[in-house]
């Protein structure tokens, strides 16, 4: 992947002089290492990581696009930086830093730079973050087909007697052995079974929900499955660079809607997918986000009826200009085990 570093601060105003980033998973996006510490103070002709001991080998070896530092006094560390620079204002992470971060980071450098706590930095970042890469894209289509092949595994451990707990266990172990480097967020298994799982690769995430039948489906349920299947296609047909997020779930809605379910479809159709597994953009409702080439988010209908059943069939796609590339090769027809 192209310098990231370069290209955010490429996006800053020219009156920001330095970007400190704090966040684990804006730092592992940034600097391509996973660690639970450490800080990034960018600046727009050198970046420098500042980590501590435990860290410092390994970010010797793998960080190319920072001057590594080992952390001894970080505050020290960090006015010694502005200094040598001459920084005069510096942002942070406005939407993730907590009070306490903030407080901390001001008391030591009030009197040298003025802190932006505006969401200047965390828009750029979020700018950054949502148009993948093409290597971006891959890590992420690597993360669906293990957890598509950990699928077709558990379908044939699924039958009568076996319970949720179980399914979820089975399949979460099944994506580890794989390769995925963990449950991309809690497994969810329910009645007419419905599974919502994902993979991660390199810190990216898979998403997806298949709805299968133990058993023969009711005529309902067999209404209900193909009222979502036709609303998460017509959407798919629709999804493109420069539709916006609540056209596409409008589309969606519609159909159900028109088919007497609308008010059981009571969540938004999608979210963005990447280092995080809800990023920006979404597609809801109220969703002003306009879709971008190289923009991943999932497109996942549903239909949810108390005391009977649910149904959610979820794919993710990658926006480009004249449509979208669909990231998920699982079968979407009812299946019945």
């Amino acid at each position: 992947m192209s310098n990231p570093i370069q290209k955010l601060m490429g996006l800053l105003p020219a009156r920001i002089d330095c970007a400190i980033i704090q966040s684990d998973v804006n730092r592992r996006y940034f600097t391509g290492m996973l660690s639970s510490a450490g800080t990034v103070v960018c600046f727009r002709e050198v970046s420098y990581l500042i980590i501590d001991f435990r860290y410092i080998e390994k970010a010797r070896q793998c960080v190319t696009n920072c001057r590594v530092i080992e952390q001894h006094d970080l505050m020290f560390q960090i006015q010694e930086l502005l200094r040598k620079h001459g920084a005069k204002t510096a942002a942070v992470e406005s939407m993730t830093m907590t009070l306490h971060d903030f407080a901390v980071l001001q008391r030591a450098l009030e009197k040298q730079v003025q802190l932006d706590r505006s969401d200047v930095l965390s828009r750029a970042i979020y700018d950054c973050r949502t148009v993948k890469t093409p290597e971006e894209i891959e890590k992420i289509r690597k993360a669906q087909r293990i957890a598509e092949a950990a699928l077709a595994e558990t379908l044939n451990y699924i039958r009568v007697g076996v319970s949720e707990r179980d399914i979820m266990l089975y399949l979460n172990h099944a994506m580890l052995q794989r390769g995925s480097e963990g449950e991309s967020f809690p497994t969810i298994a329910g009645d007419f079974v419905l599974m919502d799982f994902g993979a991660m690769v390199d810190g990216y995430h898979s998403d997806m929900t298949r709805t299968v039948c133990v058993g023969q489906p009711t005529e309902r349920m067999r209404e209900v499955y193909g009222v979502v299947l036709r609303a998460q296609e017509e959407t798919l047909w629709l999804a493109k660079a420069g539709v916006t997020g609540r056209d596409m779930d409008a589309c969606a809605r519609k159909i159900i809607t028109d088919a007497g379910y609308g008010d059981n479809f009571g969540h938004s159709l999608g979210h963005g997918v990447g280092m995080e597994i809800h990023e920006y953009p979404n597609a809801s409702p109220a969703s002003q986000a306009m879709m971008a080439e190289g923009n991943v988010v999932t497109v996942e209908p549903g239909i949810y009826l108390p005391g009977e059943f649910g149904v959610r069939i979820e794919d993710f796609v990658v926006i480009h200009e004249g449509g979208c590339d669909n990231l998920t090769e699982a079968p979407k027809q009812l299946i019945t085990l």
